[in-house]
């Protein structure tokens, strides 16, 4: 049984769950049309009983004075009483020795009470009382006079509570239905906007036109959710357009080095099939060939990398870590003199702490540094300066380059723009780039300007964050380190 029991609410959760929003605000309105005329219904009925009961026992006690008057004069053995009219008064005379007195052709009243019995001998001034025990109830009021007491009595009518409830019911059940159907019209004309923004979203989501907007209607909750999915559909369109100048300028990027490697590899293959590799390319030129080769596969795998690199976005496993900015530029610089060999690196790093992705942001350092390898002389070293600047952590990589033109600086961090002077180094004109994305997503800043020294001086400002209360031993403030 309980569990039945605890079933049904569970199937009435899921009825309602699948119905549809008209349909629940149209039952809605309805209950609370009911509720409401069920409450009204319930109020005024004790009302109008109270105004009728009071009304009732108003009378009775006017009719007992008068009678009670009247056996005083005659006596209550010789007072007249009334002749019983047909309906509404009854009246009745208890006498001294308890029996009583009633008009010829009335109705027997219900038996003289306890109570009653009480005010006739004196025990009390007077009494109103009621008797509901058979189908017609009396209201039954009695008034001590002279040795005993007189009664007058009415019927308990309920008809015009009950017609007036009934009236109720008609009036209840109409309003329920006109509230069912004022709910369903609001409901309709309310939800109209949605409908149609619904069906702006399907036809978008059909004809994958994100040009598409949504138009702009109605107020308040509608009007921020239509902006909100106009919003969406804009991102969407931006990302949509950034997939695809990546994959074109991919596509561009991609197609010399891949171009001057068929070349080479086919001119190797049709040398070998005639027999003449060996007389074709003497020993230098083939040495010279193959190193060409392996160079344009290392800047297809670079290039493959950083293009997979880029395209993640900002989406990373890596968590976010509280972190010595010192030791991640002394790993990179690392790394970088490990790659090129020719690379000096002067570094003079001060512990300034950050909250970052510490892959992310050693990725970011060895481009800046990678970048200034390129240009700087090999008898000059490339100085990577870090320094706590307000709230800010300020990276700074100074190479003694011929520097970067005015007109070059503002596409700097462009993917895949290489200044005309560049073009003939290696590189895939990425890596700047990615130094640009990581240093957005740590809600830092990445700008470029001339060095004292004649060269680029690319700057990186990160938000600082608070050192640690207890500290690992880290690389002494003020560090001036060479990395070969």
């Amino acid at each position: 049984m309980s569990r039945r029991a605890g079933r049904e609410p569970r199937r009435l959760t899921r009825w309602w769950r699948r119905q549809s929003l008209r349909t629940r605000l149209t039952v809605i309105a309805a209950t609370a049309i009911a509720v409401s005329v069920f409450v009204a219904f319930q109020v005024a009925s004790e009302l109008l009983g109270g105004e009728l009961r009071g009304a009732a026992e108003h009378q009775l006690r006017a009719d007992s004075r008068v009678l009670a008057a009247d056996a005083e004069r005659a006596g209550l053995a010789q007072v007249q009483l009334p002749p019983y009219p047909g309906s509404g008064r009854l009246v009745r005379v208890i006498l001294p020795d308890g029996s009583t007195r009633t008009p010829a052709g009335q109705p027997a009243l219900p038996p003289v009470s306890e109570q009653a019995r009480r005010v006739a001998q004196g025990g009390s001034a007077d009494l109103m009382e009621s008797d509901d025990s058979d189908e017609d109830g009396y209201i039954v009021y009695t008034l001590r006079a002279g040795d005993g007491a007189v009664q007058v009595a009415r019927v308990a009518d309920d008809t015009p509570v009950n017609q007036f409830g009934l009236g109720m019911l008609l009036i209840g059940l109409l309003c329920v239905a006109g509230g069912a159907l004022v709910g369903r019209a609001v409901a309709r004309t309310g939800l109209a906007p949605i409908d149609r923004l619904t069906a702006a979203a399907v036809r978008v989501a059909h004809t994958r036109d994100l040009d598409a907007g949504i138009p702009d209607e109605g107020g308040g909750e509608i009007r921020r959710l239509i902006q909100s999915i106009n919003d969406m559909l804009a991102a969407l369109r931006d990302s949509r357009l950034a997939q695809r100048l990546l994959a074109e300028d991919a596509a561009h990027e991609l197609k010399t080095p891949l171009t001057s490697l068929r070349l080479n590899v086919e001119l190797l293959i049709r040398l070998d099939r005639r027999g003449t590799l060996d007389s074709a390319l003497p020993a230098e030129s083939r040495t010279r060939l193959l190193n060409d080769l392996g160079a344009q596969v290392a800047e297809l795998s670079t290039l493959a990398a950083e293009l997979t690199d880029l395209a993640r976005g900002d989406v990373s496993d890596e968590s976010t870590e509280l972190l010595d900015l010192a030791d991640v530029v002394g790993a990179a610089a690392t790394r970088a003199s490990s790659r090129g060999p020719d690379i000096e690196v002067a570094l003079d790093l001060t512990s300034v702490w950050v909250r970052g992705r510490p892959a992310a942001l050693q990725r970011a350092v060895l481009n800046l540094i990678d970048n200034a390898g390129k240009w700087s002389p090999a008898d000059q070293p490339i100085q990577v300066r870090l320094r706590a600047e307000g709230a800010s952590a300020v990276l700074e990589v100074d190479d003694a380059g011929p520097g970067i033109d005015a007109a070059d600086v503002p596409r700097v961090f462009d993917r895949f723009y290489r200044a005309d002077s560049a073009r003939a180094l290696p590189g895939s004109g990425l890596g700047l780039s990615i130094v640009q994305r990581v240093v957005d997503a740590h809600g830092g800043r990445a700008t470029v300007a001339r060095s004292a020294r004649g060269g680029a001086l690319l700057r990186v400002d990160l938000p600082a964050a608070a050192a640690p209360a207890a500290p690992i031993a880290r690389r002494a403030a003020g560090d001036d380190t060479a990395v070969r």
